[in-house]
């Protein structure tokens, strides 16, 4: 999982996740222009079709490219998370992305090991797919919950104390609120 300042350093890198296929890079709307700059893609025009096109040019990076809306391609399969969020951004909301991708990678290889009884009918590209929107939709609830909170004072640790339930609310049973 690459954000921030490992962006920074795969602008001006790309090669270093070139065809790396279990790789996620979570750039935000600026990070993404650069990142699009660096592989010669105007970052201008239709924002999913631009996610796509960034995803296949680094040939198998997922992208979540944070915003208003979330794209999230591999350059295949191409997702738009529209779930509502929190109507405030605040630096460091990448971390909690970070944490619930992470936490998603961890049940999605316990899938892939069959570590319980099921069918494994869903491919390696599939899951990782669906990890990338799974932690686009729980990190999108947090904001809400905690912009519903905190309104315009919110911060990005605020995120924190809703991951629970947010994360009950986008993958697990509802909880009441």
């Amino acid at each position: 999982i690459v954000d921030a300042d490992g962006l920074f350093i795969i602008q001006n890198r790309p090669e270093l996740v070139e065809g790396c296929t279990e790789c996620i890079l979570t750039p935000n709307v600026v990070e993404f222009g650069r990142l699009a700059k660096a592989k010669g893609i105007d970052p201008n025009g239709d924002p999913t079709k631009l996610c796509e096109e960034l995803a296949k040019a680094f040939g198998g990076p997922t992208i979540i490219q944070k915003g208003a809306k979330d794209y999230i391609s591999n350059g295949k399969v191409t997702f738009v998370n529209d779930n509502e969020g929190g109507l405030k951004r605040s630096g460091g909301q990448g971390d909690t992305l970070t944490g619930s991708l992470a936490t998603l990678l961890a049940y999605r290889k316990a899938y892939h090991e069959k570590l319980w009884d099921h069918e494994n009918d869903l491919s390696e590209p599939e899951t990782l797919a669906l990890v990338a929107f799974g932690g686009s939709a729980i990190t999108r609830e947090c904001s809400r919950l905690a912009y519903k909170e905190k309104g315009r004072s919110l911060q990005a640790g605020d995120l924190t104390e809703h991951v629970h339930t947010a994360f009950l609310n986008t993958i697990g049973e509802k909880t009441k609120i």
